[in-house]
């Protein structure tokens, strides 16, 4: 797989801040999201509901995204599509 496409100011999950845009690669498709590598240690979900009708992602994919919220507590980074 390729290598995710990393931000140098974005370097743990502490960096990240709700409404920042990142590139991400899409590690895991499951039934309700994909998981992205964002270059931090835990990947974020795009859950299913955010993305387009008619788009279908597959593994190594590569799309930029938005944080939407980061719980830190729980280990959870929700992403959104961004167009």
């Amino acid at each position: 797989m390729p290598a995710p496409i990393l931000r140098s100011d974005v370097l743990s999950v502490e960096a990240l801040q709700t409404g920042m845009r990142l590139n991400g690669t899409v590690r895991n498709v499951v039934d309700f999201g994909v998981f992205i590598d964002i270059g931090v240690k835990q990947d974020g979900l795009l859950h299913r509901s955010q993305i387009p009708r008619g788009h279908s992602l597959s593994v190594g994919d590569v799309l930029e995204v938005e944080i939407l919220n980061v719980e830190r507590d729980r280990g959870r980074i929700s992403l959104g599509w961004v167009k």
